[in-house]
């Protein structure tokens, strides 16, 4: 799947006739809560699938993190592997993959099918043995998911192949009844971001994925990376400086309301990450990780490595919480850290 990203320079687009017909005269549902330059990310682990047993339950565990994503406006998804080195797959090359069992590509596939909007995901996602239970999977229902009654003043557009009225530019899909036309020359199936007009005689316009979240202040869905080990989700940061606030969940934390006694107060940052770990905690996956190894970080140390170590339910009622329970909630208690509206 291709994306693209407008130049320093922005140019004006044409657009088809009819665009203020049914686009400019619906319902916002969505209102912007200020615009943010700021984001937060998780990481989570591949054993959180590799437990599971059947493949509808792999779908579902994968569905549950995506709606977490999405309920409380996460940014960027990090998934990190933290088998035993000699179980993880080599030279493992995604495109030639016909299976499901690879769980790193199997998490990513899914978690992007499900960010991206519906109406493009028949072209942008070829059928494949990960989607076989996509039935499973929920509806995020996020802002860039477009309904047909509602205006927001920006749009997620999937290129078309076929050409314009005009004959010049590129035709793009919004999900609406009639498509726009864009002054550049993109190939077929890009995704793009379009600003929207504010009135019918206005031209939209196509900007960096970022500018809904930056400049508009919504939340425009997440991103998802891998990464090949725990170390590996803070080096290979797609953030210039990295991330400057972390988080690590563990039970041997501290709860988080002695990590964060003021209930009031929001955190200082720039990036936030806050760390899972499967069902052996993030111990197992630094254990696995031979970058941490050579810095003696094992064990009681892999503490270390975060700014803040914390047990998000402490006085739990059962032995063990899965990973996508775990982050319901501590996404509802670290909440304020970020909102405390």
């Amino acid at each position: 799947m291709s994306s693209w990203e407008p130049q320093s320079k922005k140019r004006r687009l044409d657009t088809d006739s009819g665009i203020g017909n049914g686009i400019l005269n619906t319902k916002e549902r969505f209102r912007p809560t200020g615009a943010r330059d700021w984001t937060i990310s998780i990481a989570v682990p591949t054993s959180i699938i590799t437990s599971c047993v059947t493949r509808e339950q792999r779908t579902t565990a994968a569905g549950s993190i995506a709606r977490a994503l999405a309920i409380f406006s996460v940014d960027e998804v990090v998934i990190f592997d933290d088998s035993p080195l000699e179980q993880r797959p080599r030279n493992f090359d995604p495109d030639a993959y016909t299976g499901d069992t690879e769980p790193a590509h199997f998490l990513e596939h899914l978690l992007n099918y499900l960010e991206t909007p519906p109406f493009m995901r028949k072209v942008l996602f070829p059928i494949h043995p990960n989607l076989r239970s996509q039935g499973l999977l929920p509806s995020l229902d996020m802002p860039h998911h477009p309904h047909k009654d509602e205006w927001l003043p920006y749009r997620e557009g999937l290129t078309l192949e076929a050409p314009p009225r005009s004959g010049k530019g590129t035709s793009v899909d919004i999900g609406m009844p009639e498509t726009v036309t864009i002054s550049e020359e993109l190939p077929p199936k890009t995704r793009v971001t379009l600003k929207m007009p504010d009135d019918a005689q206005g031209q939209p316009e196509p900007v960096n994925p970022a500018e809904p979240r930056t400049e508009g202040g919504y939340f425009w869905g997440y991103s998802v990376r891998k990464a090949k080990s725990l170390s590996d989700v803070f080096t290979s940061s797609a953030y210039e400086d990295g991330y400057d606030l972390s988080i690590g969940t563990s039970e041997r934390g501290l709860p988080l309301s002695k990590a964060f006694p003021n209930q009031n107060q929001t955190a200082t940052f720039n990036h936030m990450l806050i760390v899972f770990g499967g069902p052996r905690g993030l111990e197992f996956a630094a254990m696995n990780d031979p970058d941490l190894g050579q810095m003696g970080i094992q064990g009681a140390r892999t503490k270390e490595l975060f700014d803040h170590w914390v047990n998000v339910l402490p006085n739990q009622g059962t032995r063990g919480i899965r990973t996508d329970e775990s982050l319901l909630i501590a996404l509802t208690g670290l909440r304020r850290l970020w909102d405390n509206s």
